[in-house]
């Protein structure tokens, strides 16, 4: 899709080294802004670079762990080396590892926390100064965070995963109340059935196969149509904030 206004920002996506982050990056790219490529995968990222550049877009790869401050704050200072001052932050790294709370998964439920929430704070810690600053200075500035339909749609054995995008969720919420005023828009995001590497890391295999029965029996979202919808909305001119999208797959109830 095309989106004029997106030409010239400076964008950072966090997990774009797969699904819903690489192609939101290649939109962004593809309407002309810059965008640095945030994720642990040096490289995918790498290989995303350059086929964005040979597409005649600007995509700087930067290796970071979200789950690491300093490791975010690096790769802050990295990007603003290479393209100055942010404006457009589209927070989506996420991992989702069901199992039943009687398993008592004490790992995947921290590097749930770590990563889905207090990763997103990371990375919004790393750059609120430079949205609340290219605000100021008449610049459209966005926060993005893809959250799930899971934030407030109960899924037995997704618990902890639930529990970590309704904190995204409210997050959102809150930092509207903050960032709003200063001119900075906060949109939460919440894809339902989607097409990414999110499975994939199911280590339960009863839970694999019923999500698997679930892409078998309903038209799934793809990472496109996310990203589409996340160029949309911040392609509005700078008054307008769509603050909570919810997209499902028109089979999913």
């Amino acid at each position: 899709m095309s989106y004029p206004t997106l030409a010239g920002r400076t964008a950072v996506v966090t997990g774009a080294a797969s699904g819903m982050g690489e192609a939101t990056a290649r939109l962004l790219a593809a309407n002309g802004a810059r965008v640095a490529l945030l994720a642990r995968r040096a490289g995918r990222l790498d290989e995303l670079a350059a086929k964005i550049g040979a597409d005649g877009g600007q995509a700087l790869a930067v290796a970071v762990d979200i789950t690491d401050q300093a490791s975010v704050d690096a790769a802050a200072d990295r990007v603003r080396a290479a393209y100055g001052q942010v404006d457009l932050v589209v927070n989506n790294a996420g991992v989702m590892l069901p199992n039943p709370i009687a398993a008592g998964r004490l790992d995947e439920w921290s590097r749930m926390i770590d990563t889905n929430l207090t990763g997103a704070l990371r990375v919004i810690r790393a750059f609120t100064a430079d949205l609340t600053g290219a605000a100021a200075a008449g610049r459209t500035a966005d926060l993005v965070n893809v959250s799930s339909i899971a934030s407030h749609v109960v899924f037995p054995d997704y618990a902890v995963y639930a529990a970590t995008k309704a904190g995204l969720t409210q997050l959102s919420a809150a930092l509207r109340t903050e960032l709003g005023p200063r001119d900075v828009r906060v949109t939460n995001v919440e894809p339902g059935l989607t097409e990414t590497e999110l499975g994939g890391h199911i280590d339960n295999p009863e839970l694999a196969e019923q999500l698997g029965g679930m892409f078998a029996a309903i038209p799934a979202l793809t990472a496109e149509d996310v990203a589409d919808l996340i160029g949309y909305t911040v392609s509005r001119r700078r008054e307008v904030n769509l603050r909570q999208l919810l997209v499902l797959p028109t089979r999913q109830a």
